[in-house]
Order: structure tokens, then C-alpha cells, then sequence
């Protein structure tokens, strides 16, 4: 992302980007500022744009060849088409021959670094990865966002209103601004304001959940649980979220065990940082044999759902009567 700001401050731009990672919110910023900063938000002449699978290639191919009208640059936007995760040896042996005058900006939510396309845009242009940001960064930008409104929060305040809202940035963009319209009439955010306006995320409530059953809370866990269901959730859903959190429990396990560092077991779960370490204060209540029968177990009480053995409610409560019993 440094590298992409330099370009747009100095104005000085490669003719091929690849914007790629699994925050939407910082694919799309980067998008709109790149683009924005070549050619200009008001220029459509020299704006092309194309989504999804089927694109033609030989159309991008030939706009790309297009001179600009009277411009410096003509830009090309291709947002989840999926070529770098499939053959496209056409654009690829293409991509070194871009015109100066062409900006092509491809935006994906994944890329394989195998991909010849990859390696052709790595080659001629520039490769982004949007990254989840972690603890840090998350603090800082939730920081600068509510600054720039006129309100202020504390550290701990921040991290309650992350432990509750689902941590995609575009979620999290829209949860300050409910918040921001909400304290309106007041500089400081505090935690009955997070707790009073933001959503709670359905898998915050399934961590409350498994944290009741780790201590034993057997009313506290059948209590969340109803509370799922009045929300609509349904029972099976409830339950694969159940094996998936014990799935990621085990994992953490895993890897604590063998001595690795939080950021580490963040990078090889794909997990942020401060949601590894929510779970680390978790896994000290269960045992390494626990957890893989939990997972077992919840795998089994599925199948059985599905071939119609047990009601679904029936199977979530077993699991919750089981583990906390």
C-alpha cells in the first residue's frame, strides 16, 4: 500500500496494477484513488470498466489500445473476472506490450502467484496485496476516522466495539458512521454507545457461546443460544459455526504448543492478530483431546441432521449440554 501511495502522490504510474486481498474496503478505496489519481473521478471518455466472469478478452485487449482523448492516459478497470486464478495466456503475452498510454487495473479478491498473468503483471507493472491490517492498524484508522468527525474513544472502547461488530473494514466503516450519527450531540464514544447502535456480529455471539461452555455456563450458553434463534438464525447454522469455532480453537492449540508467536499463528490461520488472542485466553480451558472430540463429535451430530437421524435444536443442545456440563 506505501508503494501504491507513492505512485499516486508523485504521479508516477505503471501502465499494469494488480489490486488483490481479501478486504473489499481497501480493494475498492485503492481502486477509486488510483484510477481517480491518473486520469481524474470526472473523466468517463477515458474510463473503461468491466466485472465478472465471461469478459471478453480481445475487448480489453483493444481499449487498451486505444489512444486517450485528449489525455495523458486511458484507464482500464477489471474488477473479479478470476483470470489469476485460471489460464489466460493471451493477456498474459499480451501485458508486456501495454501502451504507455494505458493504465489496466485489475482488482481481484484472490490471485495465484503461479498464474502467468500474475508473473506478467509482477514483471511489467505493480502487484498489491490488501491484506487484513492488524491490531494496530485497525486502532489507528478507527482512530483517524472518528478524529476526523470530531469525537474521541478510548483504547479499551476500541477493542469492545472490534470484539462486537464483524471485523471486515467495509462492516466496520459502516458501524462508525452509525456510531458517529448516534453520539451526535457528543465528542466521546463509550462502550454503551457501541453496545446501544452496533450489530453484533452472529459469530461474537458463538465465541460467547463456546466461552459459557468452556466455564461451565450452562444457562449462560443455552440463554445465547436462545438468543440466536430469536434472531433467526437457523439451528444448523448455529451448529456449523459451533464446529467452526472449535476448529479454530484446535488450530490455535496447535500451534501455541509448538511455540509460535500470536502473529505467526495469525499469517497461518489467516486470523487477526487480537481475535488469536481472544482465543488463546480460551484454549487454556480445554485440553488438546477435548477439543478434537468436540470437533468429532459436532461432525457427527451434522451427519446426523442431515440424514434426518436428530432435529437440529436437539443436536445444538447436546453439544452445548455435553461441553458444559
Amino acid at each position: 500500500m506505501r508503494t501504491l501511495n507513492e505512485h499516486i502522490k508523485k504521479k508516477q504510474f505503471k501502465n499494469v496494477y494488480l489490486i488483490y486481498g481479501p478486504e473489499v474496503y481497501l480493494r475498492k478505496q485503492y481502486r477509486d484513488k488510483l484510477a481517480g489519481a491518473v486520469i481524474g473521478s470526472d473523466d468517463t471518455m477515458n474510463y473503461n470498466y468491466f466485472e465478472g466472469k465471461g469478459i471478453d478478452v480481445k475487448e480489453i485487449i483493444g481499449l487498451c489500445e486505444t489512444m486517450p482523448f485528449f489525455a495523458d492516459y486511458r484507464v482500464v478497470v477489471v474488477e473479479n473476472s478470476q483470470f489469476f486464478l485460471s489460464s489466460q495466456e493471451e493477456l498474459a503475452a499480451y501485458i508486456p506490450n501495454i501502451p504507455e498510454t494505458t493504465c489496466l487495473i485489475f482488482v481481484e479478491e484472490s490471485a495465484d502467484k503461479r498464474n502467468k498473468l500474475f508473473k506478467a503483471v509482477s514483471q511489467k507493472g505493480y502487484v498489491a496485496n490488501m491484506a487484513s491490517p492488524d491490531e494496530k492498524s485497525l486502532k489507528l484508522w478507527i482512530g483517524s476516522a472518528l478524529k476526523n468527525a470530531g469525537k474521541s474513544i478510548s483504547e479499551r472502547t476500541v477493542m469492545h466495539f472490534l470484539n462486537t461488530v464483524d471485523n471486515d473494514m467495509e462492516n466496520i466503516k459502516q458501524e462508525l458512521e452509525k456510531l458517529i450519527c448516534y453520539a451526535a450531540d457528543r465528542d466521546f464514544i463509550s462502550d454503551e454507545d457501541v453496545d446501544a447502535i452496533c450489530c453484533v456480529h452472529v459469530e461474537n455471539k458463538i465465541f460467547d457461546m463456546i466461552t459459557a461452555i468452556a466455564m461451565k455456563k450452562q444457562k449462560e450458553a443455552l440463554r445465547l443460544y436462545e438468543d440466536l434463534l430469536a434472531l433467526k438464525e437457523p439451528p444448523m447454522r448455529i451448529l456449523y459455526l459451533i464446529v467452526r469455532q472449535f476448529n479454530v480453537l484446535l488450530q490455535i492449540k496447535e500451534l501455541s504448543v509448538k511455540g509460535y508467536s500470536v502473529q505467526i499463528i495469525a499469517e497461518r490461520t489467516g486470523m487477526r492478530d487480537f481475535i488469536v488472542k481472544k482465543n488463546m485466553r480460551l484454549i487454556q480451558s480445554f485440553s488438546f483431546d477435548e477439543l478434537k472430540q468436540a470437533v468429532n463429535e459436532c461432525a457427527d451430530l451434522e451427519e446426523a441432521v442431515k440424514t434426518g437421524r436428530m432435529e437440529d435444536r436437539i443436536a445444538v443442545e447436546l453439544v452445548m449440554i455435553r461441553y458444559s456440563s
